[in-house]
C-alpha cells in the first residue's frame, strides 16, 4: 500500500511487552479498499531508482508482493522485467489489480499459502506494518530462494504547515476520540526512521538474513488542491471516517490550499530496509 498522510503512518516503535503495533488494527488496514480506484489514482509511485535498485540485486525475476493493493509498485516491477504476484486481503483491491494486470491471490501474508514455490525477492510497498511483526520475516525467509531479497518500503510526506496544520485541526474537531486525531500535525523524518530501523531489528531476529541495509530517496511532489484532495481520503485516518466528517476536513485542507495559490510541493522521502536471505537452504 503507497504513501502515507502523517496520521496514517504506522506507530513509533514500541517494547515487545507494550501495546500491538499497527497489524492489529485491522479495521483500518481492511479500509482502503473502500475506493479502489481512487486509491489507485492517486497514490504516487515509488522512485525508479529503487526499483531499479531491487531488481539489480535480485537473483531472477520471481517477485512477490505482500500487501499488493492496486498493484502500483508490482506494476512497476512488471515493467522492470519481472514476474510478479500478488498477495492481497482485501478482495476489492485485488480486483483493481487484476485490471491492471497482475497476478493476485487474496489473503493476509500470514494466512497466504506459498505450496512449496519460492521467489527470488519479496517486496512490501507501504504495507509491511500491517503483517504480524513475529510472522512476517520469519515467512519471508522461508518463501524467498537462498540469496533472494527482502525489501521493505514505503514514502513519508511533510506537506508545509500551511497545508498540514488545517488538517490536523480539522481532524481533531471532527474526530476528536480517534487515534489518529491525537497525532501533530508534522512529525520528524527520525519517528519513520526508527520504525524502519524496528523492521531491520526483525529481520535480524530471524538469523536467515545477512544484515540488513537501509535506503533513503529524497524527492517532492508538486500537488494541485485536486490532487491533493484525490489523494486525501486514500489515507487511513480518512478511510475510516463517516462521508460527512470526511468532507469537513477535505473543506478544511481545500480552502488551506487555496490560500497558497491552489498548489504546494510536498516533500517526499522514501525509505527502505532490504536484506538478503542467506544462501543456505
Amino acid at each position: 500500500m503507497p504513501t502515507l498522510s502523517p496520521h496514517e503512518q504506522p506507530e513509533p516503535p514500541r517494547e515487545r511487552s507494550g501495546p500491538a503495533r499497527p497489524h492489529g488494527l485491522r479495521r483500518t488496514a481492511e479500509s482502503f479498499g473502500t475506493d479502489a480506484r481512487r486509491y489507485d489514482r492517486a497514490r504516487p509511485a515509488y522512485p525508479e531508482a529503487l526499483v531499479g535498485r531491487v531488481v539489480e540485486g535480485s537473483p531472477g525475476p520471481e517477485v512477490l508482493d505482500v500487501g499488493c493493493g492496486t498493484g502500483i509498485a508490482g506494476r512497476q516491477f512488471l515493467a522492470a522485467g519481472c514476474a510478479v504476484l500478488g498477495v492481497e486481503p482485501d478482495p476489492r483491491m485485488a480486483d483493481v489489480a487484476r485490471e491492471r494486470g497482475l497476478r493476485v491471490e487474496v489473503a493476509t501474508f500470514e494466512d497466504w499459502e506459498a505450496g512449496g514455490r519460492l521467489f527470488d525477492t519479496l517486496i512490501a510497498a507501504q504495507s509491511w506494518h500491517w503483517v504480524d511483526p513475529a510472522a512476517g520475516a520469519a515467512k519471508a525467509a522461508r518463501v524467498l530462494r537462498p540469496r533472494g531479497r527482502l525489501a521493505v518500503f514505503g514514502h513519508v510526506l511533510e506537506p508545509p504547515a500551511e497545508v498540514a496544520e488545517p488538517f490536523a485541526a480539522a481532524y481533531r474537531r471532527v474526530a476528536p476520540d480517534s487515534p489518529f486525531g491525537s497525532r501533530s500535525a508534522r512529525q520528524p523524518l527520525e519517528t519513520y526512521l526508527a520504525g524502519y530501523a524496528r523492521i531491520a531489528e526483525d529481520i535480524r531476529a530471524t538469523g536467515r538474513f545477512e544484515e540488513p541495509e537501509r535506503w533513503r530517496f529524497d524527492w517532492e511532489w508538486s500537488c494541485t488542491r485536486e490532487r491533493w484532495l484525490d489523494l486525501l481520503p486514500t489515507t487511513g485516518g480518512l478511510t475510516v471516517l463517516p462521508p460527512d466528517r470526511r468532507q469537513e476536513i477535505l473543506d478544511a485542507v481545500g480552502r488551506a490550499i487555496d490560500a497558497l495559490g491552489g498548489r504546494f510541493t510536498a516533500c517526499f522521502t522514501t525509505l527502505a530496509t532490504t536484506a538478503v536471505r542467506r544462501g543456505t537452504p
